[in-house]
């Protein structure tokens, strides 16, 4: 009988151990998950701050140079999508 005792103390103590640990687990958890959130925020804004560049460059292209082939499609493709995207805009509005 003692010996039954002691192997339900030596499972509760183990129980509580692997309790402990998924506490720590779950705190490391949530602070991986905060670092994420903060690094795909900042993905995104260095993304955005990309594609302002790249549309600066562009334009800078087309207002100091003669644009070659590749440029000037490129630059009327950016130009078009943004006449779409203000389409919709207005599509949207007037609903």
């Amino acid at each position: 009988m003692s010996s039954v005792i002691e192997h339900i103390s030596i499972i509760q103590a183990k129980l509580q151990q692997l309790l402990k640990q998924h506490e720590l687990l779950k705190k490391d958890n949530g602070k991986y998950e905060q670092q994420s959130a903060t690094l795909q925020q900042e993905h995104l804004q260095q993304k955005e701050k990309m594609e302002e560049l790249l549309q600066q460059n562009l334009l800078l292209k087309a207002s100091v140079t003669n644009m070659e082939g590749a440029d000037k499609k490129a630059l009327e493709q950016k130009i078009q999508h943004y006449i779409k995207n203000i389409d919709k805009c207005i599509s949207l509005l007037s609903k």
